[in-house]
């Protein structure tokens, strides 16, 4: 039996990883997906106070709770930043660092530092005109969704918390390094704020060489938008379960 610790990107919550909770739970593994504080179903905790330093310590503190060792971390999209942090600051406590389409940051880099100036600039002046300082949930065809599974995660997407955006990660990258990674990279459709992490991941030079050195880091490409974890979760489980 493995544990695995599933974390959403922005916008979503814990109710995204349903079919692969499911699914890991089948084969006999234990699978805890964290919501993080201020979206899904903690949407009514959103405020202006909540910064990364909050989700990390949301997936940190789950860690613990759980009880779990040896983990295997997924986290998708924006979470890539808190899976930075965690394997910086707790990297004992994980097996494996899977990237689900996710950011992966330098060191001192935010959120928003790989996206293009207009994308910054209209994310930062939505949250501006926010009551709670947060970024609007996006259309959800942006990850590619279509039919039911659209109008599934349009129904739950929430605003996320904007102070996450450009909020600057420092952490010691060869740290990092020595836990095992997969970037699993989702491509039909890629999303435009990813696709300047694409080309980091088999740059040799990432973190200065310790990207490819350590515990190792390999790429898996999937058929699918930015979502997998809806539009292909037996698919994404079988990655899952083979770096457990």
């Amino acid at each position: 039996m493995a544990d695995f610790v599933l974390v959403h990107g922005a916008w979503h919550g814990g109710w995204c990883w349903r079919r692969v909770v499911e699914a890991l739970a089948r084969e006999g593994h234990r699978a805890h997906a964290v919501t993080l504080t201020g979206v899904g179903e903690r949407a009514h905790l959103l405020s202006p106070a909540i910064t990364l330093e909050t989700h990390i310590e949301d997936v940190r503190a789950a860690i613990e709770v759980e009880e779990m060792d040896q983990v295997v971390l997924a986290v998708h999209s924006y979470a890539g930043m808190i899976g930075t942090a965690i394997a910086d600051r707790f990297g004992a406590r994980l097996r494996h660092l899977v990237y689900v389409d996710a950011v992966v940051p330098r060191p001192g880099e935010s959120w928003g530092s790989t996206h293009s100036r207009a994308v910054r600039e209209a994310r930062l002046a939505s949250a501006e005109a926010s009551e709670d300082y947060a970024l609007p949930a996006p259309d959800p065809n942006n990850y590619g969704l279509k039919g039911a599974d659209y109008e599934w995660v349009k129904r739950r997407l929430t605003a996320h918390p904007g102070h996450c955006y450009d909020a600057p990660l420092d952490f010691d990258p060869s740290r990092v390094a020595a836990v095992p990674r997969t970037f699993v990279s989702c491509i039909q459709p890629p999303l435009p704020t990813i696709d300047a992490i694409r080309p980091r991941v088999t740059d040799p030079k990432l973190w200065g060489g310790e990207w490819h050195r350590g515990g190792g880091a390999q790429v898996v490409e999937l058929p699918t938008g930015h979502d997998p974890m809806v539009t292909l979760p037996a698919e994404l489980t079988q990655i899952l379960l083979r770096c457990a």
